[in-house]
């Protein structure tokens, strides 16, 4: 991690619309600005560890962030993938728990960081902030729920079917409108889509020789993006 001189403006940032102060009153949201700090950290770097007290709370500024959670084997398994505007660490911050997960980068992100204590009190005084933090909440619990219902109900297949799809639309596209703008390895790709590594590079291949998808080092090719929907059941 390298401190950053430019500390970008809150009251100006392109991504606020999407972030946890999207509604924050105007005088409040200047304080956050003035005493917060932007830090930028490179590819694989951790931005908090799993089992640490939160010392405030992280929001992407720009770059894409890996959330996982590690299991006793020493296995990581992807939770979600985050970027810009998205905040990090907040469930922690407010329950006063230890974090029940960690956060790596997976290339170069800028982070800002907003001090525990001034987050708590912007909180506890700012009804459009504790809204905004309940809508938060209950998204991250869907997304949950999503999660635990497709490891219990769908194949491995549709699995990675649905998290290409996902990738595709979180990352977006090059410009050749195939090829996933994303280089993830094979094992984080695995750990998103809750399998082992072996399962994974079988199904991608199976997906390749039906001429569905191709693959070019770690970049995916979607050839058939209808025949992928279809695999993912994403409409059940």
């Amino acid at each position: 991690m390298n401190n950053n001189p430019k500390n970008p403006s809150c009251e100006t940032c392109r991504m606020r619309h999407k972030g946890i102060f999207a509604n924050l009153e105007r005088d409040r949201l200047s304080d956050i600005s003035m005493q917060k700090s932007c830090n930028l950290y490179r590819k694989g770097d951790m931005i908090f560890h799993e089992g640490n007290y939160p010392l405030g709370l992280f929001a992407i500024y720009s770059g894409k962030v890996k959330v996982f959670k590690t299991s006793e084997s020493g296995k990581d398994h992807i939770l979600r993938l985050a970027g810009a505007g998205e905040a990090l660490g907040y469930r922690s911050l407010v329950s006063g728990e230890k974090y029940e997960v960690s956060a790596a980068v997976l290339e170069d992100t800028r982070v800002c960081f907003v001090p525990k204590a001034l987050f708590m009190n912007t909180l506890q005084e700012s009804s459009n902030l504790s809204n905004r933090v309940m809508e938060f909440l209950t998204h991250d619990l869907k997304l949950a729920e999503s999660k635990i219902a497709d490891l219990a109900q769908k194949t491995v297949k549709e699995r990675v079917a649905e998290t290409i799809l996902m990738l595709k639309q979180f990352y977006g596209m090059e410009k050749d409108e195939k090829t996933i703008n994303v280089s993830l390895s094979r094992e984080d790709l695995a750990n998103l889509v809750g399998t082992a590594t072996e399962t994974l590079i079988r199904s991608l291949s199976e997906f390749k020789k039906k001429g569905i998808i191709d693959l070019k080092g770690k970049k995916i090719i979607i050839l058939n993006y209808a025949l992928l929907e279809s695999i993912a059941n994403i409409f059940d």
